[in-house]
């Protein structure tokens, strides 16, 4: 009998030791995965400060082109046109104060 009864204390130990491999794999993927998700966290916060930072340099890239753009057309107009232009520009002027003063009576 003491045979079998090595043998049920090493089946008994090598369950014991299937468990343990079991719970320790747990807790160490929990951990990994604290881990992953918090590292998650930080970049996309990183990322959105990230975005913030690329859309505002964007809006002011693109007013500087935009100028620079409307300057060398200015540049190349001749006397006439650019009077044309600006006579144009004025209107669109006139035109949206008129549509901003009438949006803000029909709101009181």
């Amino acid at each position: 009998m003491s045979a079998l009864d090595d043998l049920n204390e090493g089946a008994r130990k090598l369950f014991l030791a299937h468990v343990g491999a079991v719970a320790l794999g747990m807790e160490k993927s929990k951990n990994f995965v604290d881990e992953l998700v918090e590292k998650g966290e930080i970049t996309v916060e990183q990322g959105k400060k990230l975005d913030g930072e690329l859309k505002h340099k964007l809006s002011d890239g693109k007013a500087s082109v935009d100028s620079t753009i409307l300057e060398e057309r200015m540049k190349n107009m001749t006397d006439d046109e650019r009077k044309a232009f600006v006579q144009q520009v004025n209107e669109f002027a006139k035109k949206a104060a008129a549509e901003a003063s009438d949006s803000k009576e029909s709101e009181k």
